[in-house]
């Protein structure tokens, strides 16, 4: 989907190894390495065996609820964060919702699709892409904005985003790539005192589950009720069912804390590295506080090219509103991965 500004809205990382025969080393698309562990498919694999029973999604989402200390009544259980987007769409009754950008491109697109017409609130790499709430429009009555944000790898502070709350107002944030921030600083999911706040969570980004799809909806139990009612019948698989009640039990909260630190150490060792190529003009939008980073280069585009003959898929920047051709977004490796990629990328842009 191109909008009048010639974005193309429905561009995502996965388009960038698509069909490469696995030849490439995949830096465009945030799922974490090495996912899903062993315990978690043997798990999954174990549900196969009652796939003849219509889906129950009971007990996921009791489980999702005891993770935020909720109660179920503000739990929805979705298909994948972009199920949540495409339910929020269609079913709120809004009249001027505003997506804050750069941020991930499916809101826009699921609210233009369902016929609404979109505002934009445009963050400025000036302003290290950080949320100014006094630049979202008094009368917007849906306001989406990622936390941390995908592509800018920003970390809003949770009292910025809930300053946006007003009687009235749906303020949808996005927090797919929460868990992989150290303590979740700044999470607003389990917060009960912002009015008309929810708060959208994916399981497929730290646990390698993109194929399986599930995430879920924080919400007012009114708000839920809305979002259910726009649902098909058994929107959840079973195995997807299973998933989730494996990704919130302590287990897996208590592993998922132990990646995010990792990711940290290596998005600085990331860094690091590319803060040797500063003289080439190369800049890292910052300071990045999820498992991605965003980075500027001139000619971004060929250097995109060069990467991808030397073995290397990287996320481009110009689908992003906010962004143009000379951006492009790296997914947080190990060390090895990204010493290997930062040799490439040396190599790229001497050609």
């Amino acid at each position: 989907m191109r909008t009048e500004s010639g974005h193309d809205l429905r561009h995502h990382g996965d388009a960038e190894v698509r069909d490469d025969g696995g030849s490439l080393v995949d830096l465009a698309v945030n799922v974490r390495a090495d996912t899903p562990p062993l315990w978690l498919r043997e798990h999954i694999a174990a549900s196969l065996g009652g796939l003849a029973a219509y889906p129950d999604g009971r007990a996921a989402r009791a489980a999702v609820a005891a993770r935020h200390g909720l109660p179920v009544e503000r739990v929805l259980l979705t298909a994948g964060a972009a199920e949540a987007f495409v339910l929020l769409a269609r079913a709120l009754k809004v009249r001027r919702p505003v997506v804050v950008h750069p941020q991930f491109t499916e809101p826009e697109a699921a609210l233009r699709d369902a016929g609404h017409a979109v505002g934009r609130v445009l963050l400025r790499e000036e302003d290290g892409f950080r949320l100014d709430p006094a630049a979202v429009p008094e009368d917007a009555d849906l306001v989406v904005i990622g936390n941390p944000t995908n592509p800018t790898s920003v970390l809003h502070p949770a009292d910025a985003i809930a300053s946006l709350a007003r009687p009235g107002r749906m303020l949808v944030v996005d927090e797919a790539f929460m868990d992989a921030v150290p303590g979740e600083s700044e999470a607003l999911a389990g917060r009960v005192d912002v009015p008309g706040l929810v708060v959208l969570r994916s399981l497929t980004k730290t646990w390698g589950l993109a194929g399986l799809r599930i995430g879920y909806v924080l919400a007012a139990p009114e708000t839920v009720e809305d979002l259910q009612r726009a649902q098909p019948l058994w929107p959840v698989s079973t195995p997807a069912l299973a998933a989730a009640e494996a990704c919130v039990g302590p287990r897996a909260v208590a592993e998922a804390a132990h990646a995010a630190h990792r990711i940290a150490a290596d998005r600085a060792h990331l860094l690091a590295g590319l803060a040797r190529f500063a003289p080439a003009g190369l800049r890292v939008a910052g300071p990045a506080q999820g498992p991605f980073v965003l980075l500027r280069l001139p000619e971004a585009s060929a250097v995109r090219g060069r990467l991808r003959d030397l073995g290397y898929a990287v996320r481009r920047g110009d689908t992003f509103p906010g962004l143009d051709g000379e951006w492009m977004r790296l997914a947080v490796r190990d060390r090895r991965t990204t010493d290997a990629f930062l040799r490439a990328l040396e190599q790229a842009l001497r050609q």
